[in-house]
């Protein structure tokens, strides 16, 4: 009777590597902090791509801590999350030129590059997202909220 408990609260290995790539993308986005933020296919400087950084900051954290509690609704959140990441990436890839790029960075870019890393990026959200779909069962806590 006492193993059932214990396999009950053991976290799957595959939630606990999720949780870790939520973590990592929560300090990477605060970690552009009061850098230029490309958004929907503009290129956001100052105050705007600062509060930009905040708020992903903060769903990232959401995200994670929703992941450590096993929220269902985390589920759903990740699933959009990533669709949006995914959309995001393609309407800056379309929207935005590489002199706008070279222009913020200060240096040259090479369009082959910043498209096969941004499919790339994108791919691999895909490939987390269809992760995240079929462990929808990891996801066992019914409470509407975190804390």
């Amino acid at each position: 009777m006492m193993e059932a408990n214990e396999d009950e609260l053991r976290r799957p290995l595959g939630l606990n590597l999720l949780a870790g790539l939520y973590l990592f993308f929560f300090l990477v986005s605060a970690s552009t902090f009061g850098n230029a933020f490309p958004f929907l296919g503009l290129i956001h400087e100052g105050t705007p791509a600062k509060i930009l950084v905040f708020a992903d900051s903060l769903i990232c954290l959401y995200l994670f801590l929703g992941i450590m509690k096993r929220q269902m609704l985390t589920w759903y959140l990740l699933l959009g999350y990533n669709v949006f990441e995914i959309l995001n990436t393609i309407v800056n890839l379309t929207c935005i030129s590489r002199k706008q790029l070279e222009k913020v960075v200060g240096a040259q870019i090479h369009h082959e590059t910043l498209l096969t890393n941004n499919i790339a990026a994108a791919l691999a959200i895909l490939l987390l997202s269809q992760f995240i779909y079929r462990h929808k069962h990891y996801f066992s806590n019914r409470e509407n909220f975190l804390f």
